[in-house]
């Protein structure tokens, strides 16, 4: 999360007065992220997420907050924008769109471990299944499409090593795109951003409880097994090296194919997947340490981590055994 756009008390009041969500206490801008303006905002009703939305328009977004309201409405621990009185769940601040969904209970870790994995593969492939009656229909907007615009702008700010790795692996992912056997794939609303820091747990050490998905502004119709590479490259490597660690995404597919089966293509799919997500993480990191945005609180994350995870992709292509 960022600040791009100051929001003052009276502002937030306001708002809280609007959704009939109590009268403000405290706020704070939020330090982590880089895509939106996000503060943390208490009321005498509770606790909750003011985000205005710096990139995504009115249009795009009933798709991602009315997403999060299906999930949310069907148990799974998703934060629901709050409505108004006429339901509205999109609001605007500055000009800009913006949104207010509960606080979650919980923290994010940084070094999951097996049983956090699990309990991450379980919840994914319930977000899955219960996605699949979501009427609205969005591509994902960070897909091929994106990655053949964002390529040749970066590749001027990088060496000419990067450049060419960037435009071969660019190629494999329009060919691999292309195949029938990925055309194939089973699709849905997927999250496609679900990092360890866009989860939640609570509970002892010993038995942890998975309290929380947030932050599903870049979710879209998908195949479901991009978005478990999404959550493999992230949850299961090795922070340091980039390198996968088997055990961690063993941990993650078993507990999900318990849940929702997959089908051998897909297995037979992820190596590809997994490439996938590294090179959309890789671009866009690029992006934003090169091309930045001026903002309060904004923290580039180092473009070279998913670099080396590409690389391993290429170098050591994982195929789990279920």
């Amino acid at each position: 999360m960022a600040v791009y756009t100051e929001v003052d008390v009276e502002t937030a009041a306001a708002l809280l007065r609007t959704l009939d969500a109590g009268t403000l206490t405290a706020m704070e801008g939020c330090a982590g992220g880089i895509e939106n303006t996000n503060y943390f905002v208490h009321s005498d009703k509770g606790d909750w997420v003011l985000t205005v939305f710096e990139r995504l328009g009115f249009e795009q977004l009933p798709f991602y907050l009315g997403l999060m309201q299906h999930l949310a409405r069907k148990g799974l621990p998703v934060p629901e924008p709050r409505t108004d009185a006429s339901g509205n769940f999109l609001h605007s601040i500055a000009g800009k769109p913006a949104s207010l969904v509960n606080l979650l209970p919980g923290e994010s870790i940084d070094r999951p471990m097996l049983a956090h994995c699990s309990l991450l593969g379980v919840t994914l492939a319930h977000m899955h299944t219960a996605a699949l009656d979501f009427p609205a229909q969005q591509p994902n907007l960070r897909g091929l499409d994106w990655w053949a615009t964002t390529v040749p702008i970066v590749q001027p700010h990088v060496g000419e090593a990067l450049a060419q790795r960037l435009a071969e692996e660019l190629d494999f992912q329009q060919r691999f795109h292309a195949a029938a056997s990925t055309q194939s794939l089973p699709r849905g609303p997927v999250h496609a951003d679900l990092f360890r820091d866009n989860a939640l747990f609570d509970g002892a050490p010993d038995s942890p409880r998975l309290s929380g998905v947030f932050d599903f502004y870049f979710a879209g119709v998908d195949h479901h097994v991009y978005d478990l590479a999404v959550c493999v490259n992230d949850w299961c490597v090795d922070l340091d090296t980039g390198r996968l660690e088997p055990e961690h995404a063993q941990a993650l597919l078993r507990a999900y194919h318990v849940h929702r089966p997959m089908s051998p293509a897909e297995l037979r799919a992820l190596p590809g997947m997994r490439r996938a997500a590294a090179l959309r993480f890789w671009l866009s990191r690029l992006a934003d340490w090169y091309l930045p945005r001026e903002a309060a609180l904004l923290k580039p994350k180092d473009p070279t981590h998913f670099e080396r995870v590409l690389v391993d992709c290429v170098d050591n292509p994982w195929h789990p055994e279920l």
